[in-house]
């Protein structure tokens, strides 16, 4: 007669080889079963297999917002089509931007940033599983749209628009290091080495902070040029708040307000940056 199993470790129900080890196989079965992909959510018809975190069954645990397919409450196939129809639309904004300019050239660029929103999650190797995530963010969300942006209104990513780069990406950037901070536990179970789970948690901290600290240095940088810029400065007070949390130590629920706050801070100093380099 088999051991009877624990609740405490539920992960290998269905394995009779796990029974008589249960306690001990839970992380080392969940890892092995969400590898091969079932550990995930039954993917419906049309689905490609492991193509987001809900499919690969990353999600089926997290702390922070609902997810649509991890929680099972809506099918795979129908979140891959409205992100297809997402993508849709960027693309048809992008082309009329594109011509407009009359940088035909940009076209590659939007192509290249739709991959880039796809490979993060999807496909068989996505390089946000990779510890590669932070890199992209940084320019796609950075350099791509603040340079782009340039560009398409001015006909020329000269400076300022560098500095306001590197600026918007490092923030962005951030808010994507306390995202992958919270999630360091289940990442590392799952099997997705985020660039957090890499550094570990005390050094994913000082990370966090130092980014917030080159968006702040970046978007200053023009100053002599355009005094301007200075309006940047009463955003500091929005920092305070997410890098003391952050470096206090608090983990997973207490970290969501980070990803709120790092959202606003990014927005504010976007906004003071576009209004003092304007006047």
């Amino acid at each position: 007669m088999p051991p009877t199993w624990p609740a405490s470790a539920p992960a290998c129900r269905s394995s009779p080889r796990c029974w008589p080890r249960a306690d001990r196989c839970r992380c080392r079965c969940t890892r092995r079963r969400s590898r091969r992909g079932r550990a995930s959510p039954r993917r419906t018809r049309g689905t490609p297999r492991a193509s987001s975190d809900g499919i690969r069954g990353t999600d089926a645990d997290r702390v922070g917002p609902f997810r649509l397919v991890g929680s099972g409450t809506a099918e795979p196939r129908l979140v891959r089509d409205a992100a297809f129809a997402c993508f849709g639309v960027a693309a048809a904004a992008g082309l009329a931007l594109v011509a407009l300019s009359g940088a035909w050239w940009l076209l590659a660029v939007g192509a290249l940033s739709i991959v880039a929103a796809w490979y993060y999650t999807g496909g068989k190797h996505p390089y946000g599983y990779a510890g590669l995530g932070e890199v992209f963010v940084f320019v796609f969300f950075g350099l791509v749209a603040v340079l782009g942006t340039a560009y398409v209104q001015t006909g020329r990513a000269g400076w300022p628009a560098p500095a306001a780069a590197v600026a918007i990406g490092a923030l962005a950037c951030a808010i994507l290091v306390a995202n992958n901070l919270r999630d360091v536990p289940t990442d590392a179970v799952a099997g997705k080495r985020t660039l957090a789970v890499r550094l570990g948690a005390r050094r994913t901290r000082g990370l966090f902070a130092g980014l917030v600290a080159v968006g702040f240095a970046a978007a200053l940088a023009p100053v002599a040029q355009h005094p301007g810029v200075l309006l940047v400065l009463p955003a500091l007070a929005l920092a305070v708040r997410p890098v003391r949390t952050v470096l206090s130590g608090a983990g997973g629920r207490d970290l969501v307000p980070v990803l709120r706050d790092a959202g606003l801070l990014e927005l504010a100093v976007g906004a003071l940056l576009g209004i003092g380099l304007a006047l």
